[in-house]
């Protein structure tokens, strides 16, 4: 089985963004741009890393990053059969797994960013990482230090994160050696993420949490909070909301994956954190990280050899499902906007109908009738015929030659 992962704030770097400029998948950044207001090239590129390191900079630019990295696996052909994201990249994953849509991920990938940054004005914290110490010897150090402190991720064996108050830090981080820790690296962060010192960042996400509508994932998604599988979308809010101010269990991510049949992993976006911690956690499984466009031909030659490639053939005029049925494909990759009068977008089923086998009048369609838009380029059918269901939903981010709309045509016989 094929994981796709995706990392969180501390991967960013100055100038990440540069090995992708002269790649077709560089087209991403200004879709996000557009979705955020934002000159995401600029962050990318030429921004210095005092600027890029700010909480709200540094999310929104390690996430478009990670669908620049998205997009250029998807275009050649590779799937996940599940995804997981740390902390942040919880958000792309649920992108990658079309649970969000790609202007609703950006969106809440702003609002999240901005809270976050504001609760570690009011709330001041810090992260430090402990190295060779066990999970219960991590949590002691916490409760021994008597201050606001806590395990924030359990990232491997012998791996932990903690976070609160400097002070708190600095002592749980001393008792940590006294219990065996080999080291303690400070992290320069803006706040002590995951704790109770993010409790602030909590109402402004809930309130952009309840303006977006999530999807059932296409493949499983593995929370952070619990991890586990969630395939309800109403699940997400409140994970997403909780993941705030509880721990990242990473750890036990890869466990849970492990036990789904993991085979191989990998990272998609700035660095390589997470291939290493699962190089560290499940050592007898392939881990590898996408971070520019040399690495492509890296995952092409490792997955294919390990047996999970997943690819489909493009399709670019329809496909032949049964005599009866056709697909209308993507010309052209970008964001897909459906065509309203021929149906209620994102439903999956045609108005009034259980099945999605029968519909309203409006639901047919004539040779070269427009079924919707990727950008501004119009996509029209070269069918003739009834709308069975929509394939891709409004506001997702398609492929070329990814199938867009289900037809029913008429008897050629």
């Amino acid at each position: 089985m094929l994981v796709f992962t995706f990392p969180g704030q501390g991967s960013q770097k100055s100038g990440m963004g540069e090995p992708w400029v002269d790649h077709p998948s560089w087209e991403v950044v200004g879709e996000a741009s557009e979705a955020a207001d934002r000159d995401l090239e600029y962050l990318l590129r030429e921004a210095p890393i005092e600027e890029l390191t700010r909480t709200e900079n540094a999310q929104l630019a390690t996430t478009v990053l990670s669908l620049v990295v998205l997009d250029a696996v998807e275009r050649i052909g590779l799937t996940p059969a599940a995804c997981a994201g740390h902390s942040l990249g919880e958000y792309t994953a649920l992108m990658a797994s079309g649970a969000l849509t790609f202007d609703h991920g950006i969106q809440l990938v702003l609002a999240r960013g901005d809270a976050m940054a504001r609760a570690g004005e009011d709330a001041p914290g810090t992260m430090a990482a402990l190295l060779g110490i066990s999970d219960d010897d991590a949590e002691a150090a916490c409760q021994r230090a008597e201050g606001d402190v806590w395990v924030a991720n359990y990232n491997a064996p012998g791996q932990v994160v903690i976070a609160g108050t400097s002070e708190a830090v600095a002592v749980a981080g001393a008792l940590a050696k006294e219990l065996g820790a080999k080291k303690v690296m400070p992290i320069q962060v803006s706040g002590a993420f995951h704790t109770p010192l993010m409790q602030g960042a909590r109402a402004p996400l809930r309130k952009a949490l309840a303006e977006v509508n999530f999807l059932t994932p296409e493949v499983r998604v593995v929370a952070n909070v619990d991890a586990r599988v969630h395939d309800d979308p109403s699940d997400w809010p409140g994970l997403l909301s909780a993941q705030l101010c509880s721990p990242v269990r990473w750890r036990q991510t890869l466990e849970t994956f492990a036990g789904l049949g993991l085979t191989s992993l990998v990272e998609l976006g700035p660095g390589a954190v997470l291939s290493g911690l699962a190089k560290r956690s499940l050592p007898e499984i392939q881990s590898l990280s996408v971070t520019k466009p040399a690495d492509l031909d890296t995952l092409i030659d490792t997955i294919a050899t390990a047996g999970t490639w997943r690819a489909e053939p493009a399709l670019h005029q329809g496909e032949h499902l049964y005599m009866s049925e056709r697909v209308v494909v993507s010309p052209c990759s970008g964001i897909f906007s459906p065509e309203a009068t021929l149906h209620a977008p994102g439903t999956g089923l045609l108005p009034g109908t259980e099945d999605g086998t029968a519909g309203d009048p409006n639901s047919g369609v004539e040779v070269g009738d427009l079924v919707g838009r990727i950008g501004v380029s119009e996509v029209r059918t070269p069918f003739a015929g009834q709308v069975i269901r929509w394939l891709a939903v409004d506001g997702e981010r398609v492929q070329e030659g990814q199938p867009l709309v289900w037809l029913r045509v008429p008897d050629q016989t």
